[in-house]
């Protein structure tokens, strides 16, 4: 039986050491597109685990053809070492070339051989340690080595470092040493090897690993085969996500007469991307959050990806459009930068741009971080709150109008117009303040030709300096002016909202642009 096909566990009958294979579900519903491949450099480092069809020597594996056509492939590399330009090294370096799925990456493999590379991803994890260990035996060492399998651990305290680690530098085994001074810190990472484990270390790679198989290999909703496979990242708690539930159910609903498997993960997932073809991200987007940290990976991967890293950091700080467009001296409200570090330049602000007038924080979303003031003093108040959390912000003139124009954007065309109507009683669309319905304002749908044309045509260009993924382009017309706010990478589309003229044909657009640029990257094509 295959290893794709169920779970490897190692357990002691009688005190003799014997390996059993499970089936997780029944053999006749798996994909007969997927492939496991476990790579081990000698024959005998498997010795003591249950014999599989999925097993290749690296010679083998480095000896042997592309394999069959439309196969999609994980590769597991469990060689003795990744050294450069080794065996282990190899296999990885031809799996990436033969488009197999592989852990771990060449990339990963490059990022553990010096701590340089990998040190500055540590420095976050380091915070979570005395937490994690105030209250466990090993809390009254100077230091220890912990053996991590898939990201798994039987040090419960530091489970869940152990799998953002794992998220970190994918990789079959890691090797991390804690050591304490002046609190705890992870001294160093580096990949284990397969035939060093002891007996009782073998028993946990081998449930990691069956776990990590089940995960690789999910069952499938339907029988059917599907063209491919996309994720949506979502967080179900998030307050004011991107898309409610039931357009996330038309995504799914639409994608699967499209002949697209659709699946709903979260922030939990990130060591399941390489299950897939594409991602979506409808989760509010961060640089310094995971959803940031999800594009980079799904990019590295080979994934087509909805948004991708760049558009993330262009549109998700102010200051970078602010440039952009008035470099290509395209509308937007008089707006200026202002420096922490020049406290004097506050006092002419307002004579230049008048009051009331509104300050912004660079990578605020939703209307967070945005304050209108109506006075010096209010000034010089808003801005010492807001200079707590950025070193620049923006000053903008005050354009009031009853409602902003959203333009839809992808891959360069208008795909949907909405007019968002401030919040009763208030300046804005969104009220952080109000309770209940009375959050956001009103809203309205409507055809791209119905739109003025030349709100959508400046929507267009704007987008279309970001890049060509998905966008929505806020600006606000007053009489024959019209200004750009601001572009989301992670545009609103919410049942009910967005799609209300489009209807299923809005979600049909995206995921229909999903199946082209997939298309075109089987043909080794640009989009």
């Amino acid at each position: 039986m295959s290893a794709a096909q169920g779970s490897l566990r190692k357990v002691v009958d009688q005190g003799l050491p014997t390996i059993i294979n499970k089936p997780a579900y029944p053999a006749s519903t798996t994909r007969s597109v997927s492939q496991l491949v476990i790579i081990v450099e000698r024959k005998e480092d498997w010795a003591a685990y249950f014999p599989s069809e999925d097993l290749l020597t690296a010679q083998e594996y480095l000896e042997q053809s592309h394999g069959e056509s439309g196969k999609r492939t994980q590769v597991i590399n469990l060689c003795r070492s990744y050294k450069y330009l080794g065996h282990g090294y190899y296999c990885s370096l031809l799996a990436e070339a033969r488009g197999h799925k592989v852990i771990p990456s060449v990339r990963t493999i490059s990022e553990l051989t010096r701590k340089a590379l990998y040190g500055l991803a540590l420095d976050d994890l380091d915070k979570t340690l005395d937490k994690a260990l105030l209250n466990h035996p090993y809390g009254d060492t100077e230091g220890f080595t912990l053996s991590l399998y898939f990201g798994k651990t039987d040090l419960e305290p530091l489970q869940e470092l152990s799998r953002q680690l794992f998220e970190t530098f994918p990789c079959p085994i890691l090797l991390v040493e804690f050591r304490k001074n002046n609190g705890w810190h992870i001294e160093g990472v580096k990949s284990g090897a397969l035939h060093k484990l002891r007996e009782d270390q073998e028993h946990q790679f081998a449930d990691s690993l069956g776990s990590f198989s089940r995960k690789i290999w999910r069952l499938p909703r339907s029988r059917r085969l599907v063209r491919y496979d996309l994720a949506i990242l979502h967080d179900p708690q998030e307050e004011l996500p991107p898309s409610n539930a039931k357009a996330l159910q038309s995504f799914i609903r639409v994608g699967k007469g499209l002949g697209i498997d659709v699946e709903l993960i979260e922030r939990k997932d990130y060591a399941r991307l390489a299950e897939y073809d594409a991602l979506l991200i409808r989760e509010t987007t961060s640089v310094d959050n995971h959803t940031y940290r999800f594009a980079k990976k799904a990019e590295s991967e080979g994934l087509v990806v909805m948004d991708d890293p760049a558009s993330i950091l262009r549109c998700t700080n102010k200051v970078y459009l602010t440039d952009l467009l008035k470099s290509h001296q395209l509308g937007m409200p008089l707006t200026e930068i202002l420096y922490k570090d020049r406290p004097e330049e506050l006092a002419q602000v307002a004579e230049r741009l008048g009051f009331p007038l509104v300050l912004k924080i660079p990578d605020g979303c939703f209307s967070r971080g945005v304050i209108k003031v109506e006075n010096q003093q209010a000034l010089l108040e808003a801005t010492a709150e807001l200079f707590e959390r950025s070193v620049l912000l923006l000053a903008q003139e005050f354009f009031y109008t009853e409602y902003d124009w959203r333009i839809g954007v992808l891959n360069r065309k208008p795909i949907f117009a909405c007019q968002y109507f401030m919040s009763k009683g208030h300046w804005q669309i969104y009220n952080h303040k109000a309770k209940g319905l009375d959050i956001n304002g009103e809203c309205r749908t409507m055809a791209i030709h119905e739109a003025p044309r030349a709100v959508v045509e400046l929507a267009v260009k704007t987008a279309n300096l970001i890049g060509d993924g998905l966008y929505g382009v806020d600006l606000k017309q007053s009489g024959d002016k019209v200004v750009v706010i601001e572009v989301n990478d992670n545009p609103n589309m919410d049942a009910g909202i967005e799609d209300a003229y489009l209807q299923d044909d809005l979600y049909s657009l995206i995921l229909e642009e999903f199946i082209r640029r997939l298309e075109l990257k089987r043909c080794g094509q640009a989009w």
